[in-house]
């Protein structure tokens, strides 16, 4: 050391002392993301979008979360023990997991969050979640204490989890929204703002520092994340843009990096031009309509259900209206789920003039008639997307039954409040299954699910299937009983199947890391932008 300082000039010397102080200087290194509707809320147990999801999964970390590829990997859990009857779950948090404020976060937090997730005081839509921990679902219904949740800290880096049966799908479903920790001291101080910027505290790879609304949600790296080294990207802003033409305006102009979506009709053209960044892939989820059946006329006549879903062409909308490579829907489970067999409608398999005919005789027999039309409100949520459909099906319903409807939009947040008020008669809707098993799909419309159920179904018999399927333990007789209740439903038919997701997204070259998959969950923290 000493001969090397000997031979040190002037210029040498101020150039080593400048090296460190260049490297922190290094530009920042900005994401920018289409993220479809306002967020409704950024709070774990309130939301039930996916692009609050797309936020929540940068900002909060689970137990377990998704990698790059959409797979399981440990989260704040490092590693977990399951129990031979599969009732128990052992969870070892990391030591060095700690809140965005420098707080330790314990299994005292997933505790507490879990136990506001199912009180209901807390009003949660998606409290069923957590509905396999043992007595969850009791709390939820009034019937239990919040306290009596059987999760233990059996120290503050030890999670005990018992559940009410044994399930194949828990480990997934702990990578659900519902399933994130939330700050307890933030919102005992701040009580419904706990989510804005300069009250929000997380544990994820990110953390919220503006909020515009209709504007952008900008989210800074969090320092003290336990995997901060890794992340490359310094900042992501989400941008709403409902109008996906707007959206991929503005991702050719530079302006974004990724897009929530693309519009239909220009699918063939990004095929075409713009192949090396158009992204299109199956997805888990499903396109449909649901039908109010707590009101009348469809309260009544299952088969009038029936004849609005036997009209569509669900080829000619996916042909000429979606143009992304869909599948036709006639059941109410996605593909994709090993070892399931995908359930249709008993008249799947007929000719769409034949459906067309039939359909024509039931709203006959129902005493309706160019005299007497059936009219039906529509309702959807603001989107060009949705728009065409809604139109393409009024036109399809009027051609082939003489149905007159009349369409209503609404954003996405009041659009939410009339969903879940069941002020509709038919509604569009669309579920993206929460982890890859049929129940994501079937637990949906039991009886006692509350707002989130879409159609107010309710139908014993189904319940009974989906509860003996909770409680089974081999996976092919459990398979076999969902199977079962999707029978059911879809005799029932309360929703109108229309199609199975693909799903569509701009990736700029710029952008690496990205990896589809049928979650289609992309954590921001994989990601890296090279110019």
């Amino acid at each position: 050391m000493r001969n090397f300082r000997k031979f040190l000039t002037c210029a040498g010397l101020a150039l080593a002392l400048t090296l460190p102080a260049a490297a922190s200087l290094r530009a920042e290194i900005v994401l920018k993301r289409g993220n479809g509707a306002e967020p409704e809320s950024l709070d774990p147990a309130i939301s039930t979008g996916v692009p609050e999801s797309f936020i929540q999964i940068d900002i909060f970390e689970g137990l377990v979360h998704p990698g790059p590829d959409g797979t399981l990997r440990p989260g704040v859990a490092e590693s977990w023990q399951v129990s031979d009857d599969g009732l128990t779950y052992t969870f070892k948090l990391r030591p060095d997991a700690v809140w965005s404020d420098g707080s330790p976060l314990t299994a005292k937090d997933f505790i507490y969050s879990w136990a506001r997730m199912v009180d209901p005081a807390t009003a949660s839509n998606y409290a069923f979640i957590l509905w396999p921990i043992r007595n969850a679902e009791q709390i939820t219904k009034g019937e239990m204490p919040k306290d009596r949740l059987a999760a233990e800290a059996v120290d503050d880096h030890t999670l005990k989890v018992t559940l009410r049966a044994p399930t194949a799908y828990f480990l997934q479903m702990l990578m659900h929204h519902s399933a994130y920790p939330v700050p307890r001291q933030a919102i005992e101080k701040f009580g419904p703002e706990w989510t804005r910027p300069g009250n929000i505290v997380t544990n994820g790879a990110y953390t919220i520092q503006e909020w515009v609304p209709q504007g952008h949600i900008k989210a800074v790296k969090n320092p003290r994340f336990r995997d901060a080294a890794s992340v490359q990207i310094d900042t992501v802003n989400y941008y709403p843009v409902e109008e996906y033409g707007t959206e991929l305006k503005q991702f050719r102009a530079g302006e974004l990096h990724t897009t929530y979506d693309v519009p239909q009709e220009q699918i063939p053209w990004l095929e075409q031009n713009m192949a090396d960044q158009f992204r299109n892939s199956p997805y888990f989820g499903t396109y449909y309509y649901g039908i109010n059946v707590t009101r009348e006329p469809f309260k009544s006549y299952p088969k009038l259900r029936h004849a609005l879903a036997m009209a569509l062409d669900r080829d000619i909308l996916i042909k000429q209206i979606t143009k992304g490579g869909e599948f036709p829907a006639y059941g109410w489970v996605p593909p994709g789920v090993p070892g399931y067999e995908q359930q249709q409608v008993s008249w799947a398999g007929t000719d769409q003039k034949t459906r067309v005919a039939d359909a024509k005789k039931i709203l006959a027999d129902a005493g309706f008639d160019k005299s007497n039309p059936l009219k039906v409100e529509l309702l959807y949520n603001t989107n060009d997307n949705h728009k065409k459909i809604a139109i393409a099906i009024a036109g399809m319903w009027k051609q082939f039954l003489g149905v007159e409807t009349s369409l209503r939009n609404e954003e996405w947040k009041v659009y939410l409040e009339s969903r879940n008020k069941k002020q509709f008669e038919v509604m569009r809707a669309a579920w993206i299954g929460d982890y890859v098993d049929p129940y994501s799909f079937l637990e949906l419309l039991r009886g006692d699910i509350g707002e989130q159920n879409p159609a107010g179904y309710s139908n014993k018999d189904y319940d009974q299937a989906a509860d003996k399927a909770a409680n089974e333990k081999d996976p092919a007789a459990r398979f076999k009983l969902l199977a079962e209740a999707e029978k059911t439903l879809l005799a029932d038919m309360p929703i109108i199947p229309i199609y199975f997701y693909t799903q569509q997204h701009m990736v700029s070259d710029s952008v690496k890391g990205w990896q589809d998959n049928l979650m289609d969950w992309h954590p921001t923290r994989y990601l890296r932008v090279e110019k």
